[in-house]
């Protein structure tokens, strides 16, 4: 989103109403701002908005506080945030302040964060309900605690407190998996940067490389298309391809060893999320291909099930029966395909679910299961599909050619009123395809 543009304004404004009309006009909502985190005594970790705030607001600033208050007077969107101070901003930069948050983000009225004491229990005083997400921020818990006991206190000259603290995230989870055009277009700008990334790793892979150096190549795209990276990058070679969140890329990759990259853009607060993985050598071993291959056959099959109507779990019920045939054939397991899914005997091989939720976060908010059932896939959400299979480099039942194997493919996958788009259709998947990638 472009901060200030008359179309994210009134994008933002939308949201806002949709949330406040889903409230009720008996209401107050109240969303913080991520706190700044420490990193080592007085250094910062980055900062990064929280999702829920930046989806209603697009305000990128820490210590600010939005409330929506449904049918009041006065304006029913308001912010709390740091005033214009130019001793700090020669230090950490530009500020909005009050006014300018009011231009910017299209909101009703916005005052400063330090008279936050003396107004939120007047905007909490004859609301029923508080919308909020308790326990997410304790600091900030005690705050809200205290400004509802300060209405409480004046119960008996007729302010009326709230009777209900009701999870915003019932609300806001719902509308936030849904994406709208605007949110898709941000979406397939961040796994088209990523599609970039991954060929400039693929291409610069080579035995003896670190996969720091690899990170290095992907995160480089990132950067230089305005982007950063969604999640901490995964780069394993070899059997550290194995270990599902690997994140410590110090290793060299070694000729004929796989290397497998899990790494995704962030672009405008909206994440995407890719896996391959492929032979640093160039080439793939028998073994290799073999597993590669049925690896691709599951995605293939689980991506025939992201349509409308389809019941979310179908996707990964699909990968599991693919992976465990191939497993049977290649004699990596045994028994019949019944007896290894219903013991659940593949996931010696396959250990994670097939997909998430995608957006805002990497693993995106919203219900997987409506009423006890996996719910029905819908026009607007987006997911991944990522099936895997990872033979342990000590797994002695196998014989020596399988060990050590880790392999994943995964792609972000919109569902639409016809059946499915694959934002990240654009990047090559299969093993002869990688081998062209690596020979070009």
């Amino acid at each position: 989103m472009q901060a200030g543009s008359a179309r994210t304004r009134k994008l933002l404004a939308r949201r806002r109403q949709a949330l406040m009309q889903a409230a009720g006009g008996e209401a107050i909502l109240i969303l913080p701002a991520a706190p700044e985190r420490i990193r080592s005594r007085d250094t910062h970790y980055p900062y990064r908005q929280d999702s829920d705030f930046w989806y209603l607001t697009g305000c990128a600033e820490p210590e600010a506080v939005l409330v929506l208050v449904p049918g009041r007077r006065h304006g029913e969107a308001i912010l709390f945030c740091r005033e214009r101070d130019p001793e700090r901003e020669g230090w950490d930069g530009p500020r909005l302040g009050p006014e300018g948050a009011v231009d910017a983000l299209g909101l009703d009225d916005a005052y400063p964060i330090g008279d936050i004491d003396d107004i939120l229990p007047g905007l909490l005083e004859g609301r029923r309900r508080v919308y909020y997400h308790l326990g997410r921020d304790a600091e900030f818990d005690l705050k809200l605690i205290g400004w509802l006991n300060r209405v409480r206190a004046q119960a008996r000259q007729g302010a009326q407190p709230p009777q209900e603290f009701l999870e915003l995230g019932h609300l806001l989870d719902e509308m936030r998996l849904f994406k709208s055009a605007e949110e898709v277009a941000l979406m397939q700008k961040a796994a088209d940067i990523s599609v970039e990334a991954h060929r400039a790793a693929i291409r610069a892979a080579r035995p003896g490389i670190h996969e720091y150096e690899l990170q290095a190549e992907l995160e480089y795209v990132f950067r230089r298309h305005g982007a950063q990276p969604a999640y901490p990058s995964i780069v394993g070679a070899g059997a550290n391809a194995c270990i599902l969140h690997y994140t410590a890329n110090a290793a060299r990759a070694r000729a004929g060893e796989l290397v497998l990259i899990d790494a995704g853009a962030e672009y405008a607060g909206y994440a995407a999320d890719i896996t391959r993985t492929f032979p640093v050598s160039g080439r793939f071993t028998r073994a290799q291909c073999a597993l590669h291959e049925l690896v691709c056959r599951a995605q293939a099959a689980a991506l025939a099930q992201a349509c409308p109507g389809r019941p979310y779990a179908a996707i990964h019920e699909a990968a599991v029966q693919t992976l465990a045939e191939g497993l049977l054939s290649l004699g990596l397991l045994r028994g019949t395909l019944e007896d290894v899914i219903a013991s659940g005997d593949y996931q010696r091989y396959y250990r994670h679910k097939t997909g998430h939720w995608l957006g805002l976060d990497v693993h995106d908010v919203g219900e997987y299961r409506i009423d006890g059932a996996s719910r029905l896939l819908e026009p607007g959400m987006v997911l991944t599909i990522e099936p895997g299979l990872y033979i342990p480099a000590d797994d002695a039942t196998v014989a020596p050619e399988w060990r050590g194997i880790g392999i994943r493919i995964e792609d972000d996958v919109l569902i639409t009123q016809g059946g499915h788009r694959v934002l990240t259709a654009a990047l090559e998947r299969s093993a002869e395809e990688m081998e062209a990638l690596m020979a070009g």
